[in-house]
């Protein structure tokens, strides 16, 4: 199959670039009419807060339900001043004039506790609530923003924000550029070949420009949030690379052993192409793993990111072959000209990134560089290269050599290392940043901050009580009886009494609660508890009231409840499928045993540095944040990319390890020599995972920040400690038991062939199987 697919794309090469040039500009162009949504839905099943949604949805029209905005000012002679009134009535009447949006006025009747009196800020501090519907999209909430804005009058001595996350501005992501510039540079020095440089990068752009179209329209039929799409690019940028790199390093080895261009095409889809099909296809799997979560933000972030990846890994699969027949010989030429276009093309993309703008000088640049060498003599020389070492001569050879002869300390020390690391997983705390960790130059910041001051650390996350009214009725003193309770509470600041939605045949009742500390203080969490548990079952009791507590903090609480309550099903349900997927593959039981614990071990690692960086606030200095809890949904969404990111490592290295122990039956020297055979290309795809996960701490949001961190770390501990350290050690400790298998369970098992049927063949075709037999002996000379 594989080879039959290499073939066929390499011989009708014309007709699959014009295929995907025709999905790419006829996809973008109906996504471009049809536009995308993003949307942030937390639809949990049976739980508290959700029930209490609903009746507030149904019985209130949705107050408190909707996006909810806010527009907070200060004024220092008084938000009362005829003056700040005046002016800022105008604007509160003209942005509830916009289509959809409610606002609800300090001056007006119902607004009165909008004015803070509070402390010395007393008058002095205000805001009008602003909400707008539950399914605005992030692009009609922008142009909202966008009118608001330009409604906002200047008054002297006055100051005005526009608060909430639905406000807040989210900025397209341009720091994948400098992963893009830096993959440049990486894979000259891996390569040697500006040629074979670019066709990493030009199928992995392929991939993510149609993957991100078909996410596109899978964004209409399921929820996404906003960053869906940066982390499907992310995640796509760094296996798109990744997948081409080891077909492109495959196809030149089988160059250098003599064969035609087409014959190299064959070969080298025939074994890194399944290879590069299985490590793709567990990302993906991995990534889907998350549907059984059965929660629309999860699902969302699952769809969205697994087709960028999918259509990535068919990009590697189709246009690469095709690619590669373009090339022809020209791919092992480089010449200067080709070096320094290529250099400048780098440097303007990180110049891009970093928003210094220097890649509107950078191509016109590199395009006069490749011009002038046709006409400029040293440019078209072409670039020296280097000699090629006998594997058994090449620095990663030698290393792994070293490691298998002291296993032990080895081995004892990689997994000390990422245990140590993995220490503050333990401590980590589940919960939702807020407003209050944007970086304090913003808007968004100073508005969540003069609402602490005015009113309350507590009052920018309020919970909401509500409840069905009995078929009897409810009488004013029980609903007092409740207010009474709920204010005597410890953790509660303010409550306002119960508002019936009909005061004459009332079907509904709401109470609005200001705890006493922050949205994202884990006392905060207690004080829902303590609510729920303690509190409003004894304030209701005989009186036919079943009051939920809502409101975002309670739903975020019930969202991390609820998913760290299926997190070890998920861990497990991964963690199970890998382990009998490369079982299968590799007709072994300790192998992905052995596989299976050192990723997890990584993983821990990757938490810990996440914890220690964003939940202690060890990297509050570096990017401007304060310290919050870890989003709910993070160690599932790492879990499921690393592992996946992780196999992907693990099949290339073992599948080429395999391959030379079914050559030679020597279980040391294969895996030296299949750590030699693939350190180059593993550790070229690293750093440019590294580097695109890393470029990531350059954005504004958080949750981005965060991603980054985690993949760069999981990554760079996965190429290094493990590859580098336990992967030799303790397949030196194990030894032939590496490859054990039952009998019974080999009858059982279906065969998968992950390293092809050609390349042993085609290994005696170029240097004779005496020559092989000569080496050999040689060697262990």
């Amino acid at each position: 199959m594989f080879a039959s697919l290499g073939r066929w794309c390499y011989r009708r090469r014309w007709f699959v670039i014009a295929a995907w040039l025709v999905v790419l500009v006829a996809g973008g162009g109906l996504l471009s009419a049809a536009g995308t949504e993003s949307r942030s839905d937390f639809d949990l099943p049976d739980v508290e807060s959700r029930r209490g949604t609903e009746i507030i949805e149904d019985h209130f029209g949705g107050v408190g339900a909707g996006w909810n905005g806010s527009v907070v000012f200060e004024a220092d002679q008084g938000v009362a001043s005829p003056e700040v009134e005046a002016a800022m009535t105008e604007l509160f009447a003209a942005i509830d004039d916009i289509e959809g949006v409610e606002v609800i006025s300090p001056y007006a009747p119902e607004g009165a506790a909008q004015i803070s009196q509070r402390g010395d800020r007393a008058g002095e501090i205000a805001f009008a609530d602003v909400e707008l519907p539950s399914e605005t999209t992030q692009e009609e909430a922008a142009a909202i923003t966008d009118e608001v804005e330009r409604l906002v009058p200047e008054i002297d001595g006055v100051d005005i924000y526009l608060g909430g996350e639905i406000f807040a501005d989210f900025e397209a992501p341009s720091s994948e550029a400098i992963g893009l510039g830096f993959a440049v540079i990486i894979l000259i020095f891996a390569f040697g070949s500006v040629l074979a440089m670019g066709l990493p990068i030009g199928v992995a752009l392929a991939g993510i420009g149609i993957g991100s179209i078909a996410a596109g329209f899978l964004s209409h039929l399921v929820a996404m949030p906003d960053f869906a799409s940066v982390l499907g690019v992310m995640i796509g940028l760094g296996v798109g690379i990744d997948y081409a790199l080891f077909i492109v390093t495959r196809f030149r080895e089988n160059l250098h052993h003599g064969h035609d261009m087409e014959r190299a095409t064959v070969i080298a889809m025939d074994t890194a192409g399944r290879a590069v099909l299985f490590a793709g296809t567990t990302v993906v799997i991995s990534l889907l793993g998350m549907l059984v979560m059965n929660v629309s933000f999860i699902t969302g972030l699952a769809v969205g990111t697994a087709a960028v990846v999918a259509v990535t890994l068919v990009a590697s699969l189709t246009l690469l072959p095709a690619l590669l027949g373009f090339a022809g010989e020209r791919l092992e030429t480089t010449r200067w000209r080709g070096l320094v276009a290529a250099g400048v093309v780098a440097v303007a993309l990180v110049g891009l990134g970093l928003g210094i703008g220097a890649f509107a000088i950078g191509l016109p640049l590199a395009a006069v560089v490749m011009l002038a060498g046709f006409a400029v003599r040293p440019l078209r020389r072409e670039v020296p290269r280097p000699a090629r070492k006998p594997l058994r001569e090449t620095a990663a050879y030698r290393w792994s050599r070293l490691i298998q002869h002291h296993p032990w300390p080895t081995a004892l020390l990689g997994a000390g290392l990422l245990a140590v690391l993995a220490v503050p997983t333990f401590g980590m705390r589940l919960g939702f940043s807020d407003e209050g960790n944007y970086p304090e130059s913003t808007d968004t910041r100073k508005a969540y901050d003069l609402k602490s001051a005015g009113f309350g650390p507590g009052f920018n996350g309020p919970l909401v009580l509500t409840s069905l009214v009995p078929e009897g009725g409810i009488d004013d003193a029980e609903l007092a009886r409740v207010t009474d309770a709920v204010a005597a509470a410890d953790g509660v600041e303010t409550v306002t009494p119960g508002f019936k939605n009909d005061p004459e045949n009332p079907a509904a009742v709401v109470w609005r609660v200001i705890p006493t500390t922050a949205p994202q203080d884990d006392a905060t969490n207690d004080t829902v508890a303590h609510l729920r548990d303690d509190v409003l079952p004894a304030a209701t009791a005989g009186t036919g009231l079943d009051v939920a507590v809502t409101g975002s903090v309670a739903v975020q609480v019930d969202f991390s409840e609820y998913l760290a309550a299926r997190l070890g099903v998920f861990f497990g349900a991964v963690l199970t499928l890998s382990f009998l997927l490369l079982m299968v593959v590799f007709r072994s039981v300790l192998v992905p045993l052995k596989a299976v614990i050192m990723n997890l071990l990584s993983i821990g690692a990757a938490y810990g540095v996440v914890v220690a960086a964003f939940q202690w606030g060890w990297a509050g200095p570096l990017l401007g944040i304060d310290s919050a809890p870890i989003e709910p949904f993070i160690p599932m969404m790492l879990f499921a990319i690393v592992f996946g990111l992780s196999m992907d490592y693990e099949v290339f290295l073992l599948s080429r390890v395999r391959e030379e122990w079914d050559r030679t039956g020597d279980s040391r020297t294969s895996v030296a020599d299949g750590l030699a055979a693939t350190a180059k290309v593993i550790t070229a795809a690293a750093a440019i995972m590294v580097v695109v996960f890393g470029s990531f701490l350059l954005e504004s949001n958080r949750v981005v920040q965060l991603f980054g961190v985690g993949l760069a770390t999981a990554v760079l501990l996965d190429a290094t400690v493990v590859r580098m350290l336990l992967v030799p050690a303790t397949m030196e400790l194990l030894g032939d038991r590496n490859w054990w298998l039952p009998r019974w369970l080999d009858r059982v098992l279906p065969r998968i062939d992950v390293e092809g049927h050609e390349v042993l063949d085609d290994v005696d075709d170029v240097t004779g199987e005496g020559a092989v037999a000569a080496e050999r002996e040689l060697e262990n000379a």
